[in-house]
């Protein structure tokens, strides 16, 4: 009597391809709870630190995913609780650690409020479908990405290890800063999505100087480097606002003509 044994495979021969993009979210979670653990030790430098790094992660999944066709509903929904995690909670407490705890129960309320608004924005972007007729619309999001509103919640903290200048009162500027990014991220305001961007050939030299600058400035100028880039951020966003109303209108204008032509046929 011969018995089929199914061998037990951590990797499946026929979907390997699943498993680089899949590694990287689970990375990325690794990294936002360590950020927690960092917070813990007032370790608040390498809590920024391990943030940013799960938002470079949460960036490349998609896109090795998308470059190796190796997409999945499970990548997806791993996805989608990586980002809870790491920009929804983590954020949260490493500033109530910092400074919101001085505001008493106020504080941890609002890391209530950006945790639970963090979970909607992502379960309404799961739900998001760009209409064919509206392809242009795949380069916005609704709403500041969960990854930026982390980074736009710690820009107190960032601001306060840049040394730049010194406040007497960081628990307010703090808890102005996660209710507004909170109204944001569940708010319908277009934001630029980076996701779908193509670069021309000839421009690829300018980027690649563009990062290796960047770069540069990272290590030499840490946190400076990542406060005025959350600057340039919320400058982007009003740019991003008129940018998709004129691109809604010019859309919107072209619609009738459309209509028009197809009963002059009928």
């Amino acid at each position: 009597m011969i018995e089929n044994k199914k061998e037990f495979k951590l990797i499946s021969k026929k979907n390997p391809k699943y498993l680089l993009p899949n590694a990287l979210t689970i990375f990325g979670v690794c990294l936002g709870l360590s950020s927690i653990k960092f917070a813990l030790d007032s370790n608040y430098a390498m809590s920024v630190i391990a943030i940013g790094f799960a938002a470079i992660l949460d960036t490349l999944d998609g896109r090795v995913a998308r470059l190796i066709k190796g997409t999945s509903k499970v990548g997806k929904e791993l996805d989608s609780l990586t980002d809870v995690i790491s920009f929804g909670v983590a954020p949260g407490f490493i500033m109530y650690f910092w400074a919101l705890n001085k505001v008493g129960n106020f504080g941890w309320m609002f890391v209530l409020i950006y945790a639970v608004c963090c979970a909607l924005r992502l379960a309404r972007f799961n739900l998001t479908v760009v209409e064919e007729n509206e392809p242009w619309k795949v380069n916005f999001f609704q709403g500041v990405p969960s990854p930026a509103a982390a980074g736009l919640v710690l820009l107190p903290l960032i601001f306060s290890l840049s040394e730049l200048y010194e406040l007497q009162n960081y628990a307010i500027f703090s808890s102005i800063t996660i209710l507004l990014t909170s109204a944001l991220m569940v708010s319908n305001l277009p934001t630029y999505s980076l996701k779908k961007i193509v670069i021309p050939r000839n421009l690829t030299i300018f980027l690649l100087l563009g990062i290796g600058i960047f770069v540069s400035l990272l290590i030499f100028y840490t946190f400076k480097t990542l406060f005025f880039s959350g600057i340039i951020y919320l400058l982007l966003l009003p740019i991003s606002y008129f940018h998709y109303k004129s691109k809604n209108k010019t859309s919107l204008s072209k619609a009738p003509s459309e209509e028009e032509e197809t009963e002059d046929v009928l």
